[in-house]
């Protein structure tokens, strides 16, 4: 591995999205899994998909039947995205495209935004954190999310 590319990630964009800033993310997740002390080699897979795909995710592995902006699934055997079998893969995070966009729009800021939020969202639920659990944990979390990102009150809503 590289100093700068500890990490494999890998993003899959199956939409089209000509001007989606891979190179942002990726150097976004590199960030956050640094910051949450990931060991060098981990592998994260991300795929930006559309509302129809990440529905029948949501539906498969969640039991809810809805569209939702992101997904977090740590690393298992029946995950979407298969990994080697000796690599040491973090998890698998999905994103609408389509719901960022319309988030983004609702809350009056940027798609990059969004998407960043989105992200770093997905990375700490691989790591651990929760939000539904407690007014603790959820506290946690944000906390967390606004150490990366700076100030989410306009972008939070998990």
């Amino acid at each position: 591995m590289y100093e700068d590319h500890p990490y494999d990630i890998s993003i899959e964009v199956a939409v089209e999205a000509p001007d989606l800033n891979t190179s942002a993310m990726h150097d976004l997740a590199v960030r956050v899994m640094r910051g949450e002390d990931i060991d060098a080699g981990v592998s994260l897979a991300i795929l930006v998909t559309n509302d129809d795909e990440i529905r029948q995710m949501n539906h498969q592995f969640l039991g809810i039947d809805e569209p939702t902006d992101v997904l977090s699934f740590p690393d298992e055997v029946d995950d979407f995205v298969q990994g080697m079998s000796e690599e040491h893969l973090l998890g698998d995070i999905a994103i609408s495209l389509p719901t960022a966009v319309r988030q983004a729009a609702e809350a009056g800021h940027s798609l990059e935004a969004e998407l960043a939020h989105l992200l770093t969202h997905g990375i700490l639920h691989l790591c651990g954190y929760d939000h539904v659990n407690s007014p603790e944990e959820e506290a946690q979390m944000r906390a967390r999310e606004e150490h990366y990102l700076g100030d989410l009150a306009l972008v939070h809503r998990h």
